[in-house]
């Protein structure tokens, strides 16, 4: 099956969509906030950024034996245990922007040079079903990037109110009206 011309570009475009908006949930956010657990199993914005950075890298990097510098979590085995799901006290935001900027720029070569087709095998995948392709992997992380991205939108508007891009299409009484009318018609189902 051929697929149509602009496939590639299409899925970057979605991919980039994503990131802008991970970035965007995090813009302006106080250091304690980014970092600190905001759900009962620990989901915190800068953590979600630094999975991202290693979804990238292992999906559309070393997947299809593209070099990709080492990820901590992956050095210490703490992977295993969540290390990619929250920063430590001592690494910085910087730090982890910056390393999911670089897997941006090494997926964003993938893809530039790779066609959809090439395979693909991801290591820690079960033997049975590792060998997949380029562009199966890259529908899986626009996929994921687009979900988390969704989270941390709704993890930051829980924190000060801010949410993506179409949060300025009322103002704060618009909203107030909005979710009045919401929550009433929910109250007609008590």
């Amino acid at each position: 099956m051929s697929l149509p011309p602009g496939t590639a570009s299409d899925l970057h475009h979605y991919l980039q969509q994503g990131r802008d908006a991970v970035l965007r949930a995090l813009d302006g956010l106080p250091e304690y906030d980014a970092r600190r657990p905001l759900t009962p199993t620990g989901t915190n914005l800068l953590g979600v950024v630094k999975h991202l950075s290693g979804v990238e890298i292992g999906y559309l990097s070393r997947s299809v034996g593209r070099a990709a510098p080492p990820l901590p979590w992956d050095e210490d085995g703490s992977v295993w245990e969540g290390g990619d799901m929250w920063a430590r006290a001592e690494e910085t935001r910087e730090e982890v922007l910056g390393r999911y900027r670089r897997a941006w720029a090494l997926s964003d070569s993938a893809l530039a040079s790779l066609p959809l087709d090439h395979p693909a095998e991801p290591p820690w995948w079960p033997a049975e079903r590792r060998r997949t392709t380029f562009g199966h992997l890259v529908v899986r992380v626009v996929a994921e990037t687009a979900q988390h991205a969704g989270h941390l939108e709704i993890l930051r508007e829980q924190l000060d109110g801010q949410a993506g891009r179409d949060h300025d299409m009322l103002d704060a009484a618009g909203w107030e009206r909005f979710v009045a009318r919401i929550q009433a018609a929910a109250d007609a189902h008590r």
